[in-house]
């Protein structure tokens, strides 16, 4: 399986990283050794010293897809779940600044923690989804798949022009705004609409 992640698909969040509002989906990928699972605790990394979280949901693809027509994209997955994207901003600035790809920053182990699905036929409609983080019980992002730039089907057609889509495949959708800065110690909750599916500890 891949993780396909998708940047700065919030124009809030696009405006907070001084980033141009994307005209296409930025799209940049982690490998599966990313994933953090099973809400076991994260354990910051000694290569960064600013590591930021950035709540997202997640599409699980359910069946094999190719060059697949937004009209279709419904078809190719049954469940939506909620994610985080660390990003070790540090490393990241630095190889920005020279021009270089930043995999380190995005892609390192346990980069990606992920929560339980939920079947999307509970969704009364899907470009309406709230979803939010806490940390130490404060909400520091909430956000809604109605203020996506580009929604989760214009997504999937889009990938797919680029990578054929496998069975179990995850699509990171992108973070609205308000990511910011984690610390040992931290207690993560995530949740769509008010349901927790992710619930965490940073060591």
């Amino acid at each position: 399986m891949k993780i396909i992640a998708i940047g700065r698909n919030y124009i809030n969040h696009a405006k907070e990283m001084n980033s141009p509002i994307p005209t296409e989906p930025v799209v940049f990928m982690k490998p599966d050794t990313a994933l953090l699972r099973s809400n076991d605790p994260f354990y910051y990394p000694e290569f960064s010293k600013e590591i930021h979280y950035e709540v997202e949901l997640v599409v699980k693809i359910n069946k094999v897809g190719k060059h697949i027509q937004e009209k279709f994209a419904h078809k190719y997955y049954n469940e939506i779940g909620i994610g985080i994207d660390f990003t070790a901003r540090d490393v990241q600035r630095k190889h920005k600044q020279k021009g270089l790809p930043w995999e380190k920053a995005k892609s390192f182990d346990y980069s990606a923690p992920i929560g339980k699905f939920i079947d999307k036929s509970k969704f009364n409609d899907l470009n309406n989804i709230k979803f939010s983080l806490e940390i130490n019980d404060k909400i520091v992002q909430a956000g809604n798949t109605k203020d996506m730039i580009f929604n989760i089907d214009n997504l999937i057609a889009y990938v797919s022009k680029y990578f054929t889509l496998k069975i179990g495949d995850l699509i990171y959708t992108g973070t609205p705004e308000g990511v910011g800065e984690i610390k040992i110690g931290d207690k993560l909750n995530a949740k769509i609409e008010n349901e927790t599916l992710l619930d965490f500890e940073i060591k």
